[in-house]
């Protein structure tokens, strides 16, 4: 991976020894790129300040006056913004092109300050016609007060004394520029506050429990704007260009750093809302999604502010991204599982089959979901032990969902003695039918309760119907109320129920009589049988009734 002026400071530090290696000033022939920005560079240092012949690099015919003042201008404007010149990297021969524009046009700063740019004009390099009227409008946007807005505070006199390596009007500047930034920042951070608390009024913010990450907001912002402030205050300080080069990459830096800063605490407010809201809504899963989410927009606001910084330091992001990318990709082909299981995990937060807190059966896991992450799913099972199971099955399996069911199946086979009277078992069932008829929780339009074979050793009666229950619990609650109504009936009408039995008949045992049981086959007494058992026991019965 190759890195293009990585160490730009470093690069800085050379080209001060490289100028100052020069044993002979340049001669101003303007026979390159290289030598007409070396010429308008070294002519105006303060050991070699000869105005008249920087001027000569800006192409204004006739206008000498005129060319000396922008050509001074367009150094400042160089040095404000913090640009430093590498000469190394300078075109040295007179025939160079453009490889865009096809055209003999060089751009010293194209990302920075693309309408700067020099060109050929009659065999000779010049700053562009085009440069030279941007120059007056730059310069002002740059020093809107002027270069000698803290100079006249001092006598001429004291202008010129220095302390520490600046001069007294530079050492006052910064105090001033100081002081204004902390003023700067407790006002605007008491203004914002307000502001802010206005903008993110809803009636799912609570006043009490927001108010810090309110108060970080509005700390956060006012140094942004800060950091603004300084930043295009500073070139009035007309610091040396090596100064400003670290001052301004550091302001920038700081200022992307800061923004990352207050991005990250909007999403913290912004999120803190959504959670309230998703606690409102019937959905459970959404409670699950907006941890994921709340993540991702903070890896991307974070992502953004390195590639952002990474440009500050030129470095050369798009190979960093493709080797990033190669590396990826190598990177995912030896974690497919893990791609599977985030595709899993979309598949799960989009479709919605469960929510958190439902009953759940698939592959032979049966429990309940309590948390549904961004790779695997967490489920509670019946002996209140946790099983981790990946995203990419549960999205792959048929997944049988018991915890959205509104209505709640009881299904029984009811088997009674083969010599049960058949007029007594259509009065049981009949019972049985008005069992669940006077039910408060069964479904009255979808019960089936009818003699239905002929077993082995039993009549066997078809039980079905459905009871409306929230929970287990309760479910199994009302199954027992149904299991000891069917018992009771059974019980007052002398229904016996069969079980697996071999029973071996004798007509007649010496000194004995008949032993088969008798039953109650008048129709009118069981009717006044079942009738003592409502009017007894009413619904729904009871355990604690027998």
């Amino acid at each position: 991976m190759r890195f293009s002026k990585f160490y730009i400071l470093i690069a800085h530090l050379l080209f001060f020894l490289s100028a100052d290696a020069q044993d002979q000033a340049p001669t101003a022939t303007l026979s390159s790129p290289y030598n007409t920005v070396y010429v308008h560079l070294y002519y105006l240092q303060p050991d070699s300040y000869e105005p008249e012949i920087a001027a000569k690099t800006i192409y204004l015919p006739g206008d000498t006056i005129r060319a000396k003042k922008l050509a001074i201008q367009l150094k400042q404007i160089f040095d404000g913004n913090g640009l430093f010149v590498q000469l190394n990297l300078l075109p040295q021969t007179n025939d160079f092109v453009d490889t865009l524009s096809q055209k003999p046009y060089f751009t010293p700063f194209p990302k920075r300050l693309p309408q700067v740019y020099l060109e050929k004009i009659n065999g000779k390099w010049y700053y562009s016609s085009q440069t030279v009227a941007a120059i007056p409008a730059m310069h002002k946007e740059l020093y809107p007060f002027g270069t000698d807005f803290l100079v006249n505070f001092f006598p001429e006199s004291v202008r010129h004394q220095r302390f520490l390596g600046l001069a007294a009007w530079q050492w006052l500047g910064l105090l001033i520029l100081l002081a204004g930034a902390l003023i700067l920042h407790f006002l605007l951070s008491r203004i914002f506050r307000p502001f802010i608390r206005l903008l993110t009024r809803s009636k799912f913010s609570q006043p009490l429990e927001d108010k810090s990450k309110i108060w970080r907001v509005s700390k956060l912002a006012s140094i942004v704007v800060l950091l603004w402030a300084v930043k295009s205050l500073l070139p009035l300080l007309q610091l040396s260009i090596g100064t400003m080069v670290w001052l301004m990459n550091g302001l920038k830096i700081a200022t992307a750093i800061m923004v990352v800063m207050l991005a990250l605490s909007i999403i913290d407010v912004v999120m803190a809302y959504a959670f309230r809201y998703a606690y409102t809504t019937e959905h459970k899963l959404d409670e699950q999604l907006l941890p994921i989410l709340k993540r991702m927009l903070k890896i991307l606001v974070v992502l953004g502010g390195i590639i952002y910084i990474l440009r500050l330091l030129n470095v050369n992001v798009t190979a960093l991204i493709a080797g990033v990318s190669i590396g990826g990709l190598a990177l995912a082909l030896a974690a497919q599982d893990t791609v599977k299981n985030l595709i899993g995990s979309a598949m799960i937060f989009f479709d919605k089959p469960f929510e958190v807190g439902d009953w759940v059966i698939f592959n032979g896991i049966e429990g309940s979901i309590r948390e549904v992450g961004f790779r695997s799913t967490r489920i509670e099972m019946i002996d209140n032990s946790i099983v981790t199971v990946p995203n990419d099955q549960i999205a792959s399996s048929a997944v049988t969902n018991m915890g959205i069911r509104k209505f709640r199946l009881v299904k029984k086979t009811l088997g009674v003695t083969y010599d049960t009277p058949p007029v007594l078992l259509e009065k049981f069932i009949g019972a049985l039918r008005r069992l669940v008829e006077q039910h408060p929780l069964t479904r009255k339009d979808n019960f089936l309760i009818y003699f239905h074979s002929f077993g082995d050793s039993s009549l066997n009666i078809y039980f079905r119907t459905h009871i409306e229950v929230g929970s287990f619990q309760e479910e199994l609650e009302e199954r027992e109320k149904l299991a000891f109504g069917i018992l009771r009936i059974a019980n007052d009408l002398g229904v016996r129920f069969a079980f697996p039995t071999q029973t071996l008949f004798v007509e007649e045992l010496p000194g004995s009589g008949n032993t088969t049981p008798t039953y109650e086959t008048d129709p009118t007494k069981l009717d006044l049988r079942v009738k003592d058992y409502f009017e007894k026991f009413g619904q729904p019965p009871l355990p604690d009734d027998v």
